[in-house]
């Protein structure tokens, strides 16, 4: 399992649609598994739950992405999980690291302040 938060200059309806064009257009296995998204006047969220196969795990990981501007600015908080291999041992090889890592990346040039 990996964790990500930061905040971006983009709306979080902008940062949803950077992210699934990374992960979708930018690998053959990736999928959009769930997008939801919820208003309330001028704050928004959206979670987004995708999946990507990797070979090296040998299944699939998942990553899931919520995104609000609830305090004003629009924070991301990223969770992988699902790229272990086994029943017993939580060792991905680096999977979920590396698909957390996709979703920052999809947002790296709008990042302001990390955590």
């Amino acid at each position: 399992m990996s964790i990500r938060n930061f905040n971006v200059s983009l709306s979080p309806e902008d940062a949803a649609n950077r992210i699934q064009s990374e992960i979708i257009n930018g690998s053959i296995s990736g999928t959009l598994v769930d997008h939801y998204v919820r208003n309330a006047g001028t704050t928004e969220m959206h979670v987004i739950i995708m999946e990507k196969y990797y070979m090296r795990s040998n299944n699939r990981a998942s990553v899931t992405s919520t995104i609000d501007n609830f305090d004003g600015v629009t924070r991301v908080h990223v969770v992988a999980a699902g790229s272990s291999e086994g029943v017993f041992f939580r060792f991905d090889w680096g999977a979920g690291s590396n698909f957390a890592n996709s979703v920052e990346w999809a947002l790296k040039d709008h990042i302001i302040e990390g955590e």
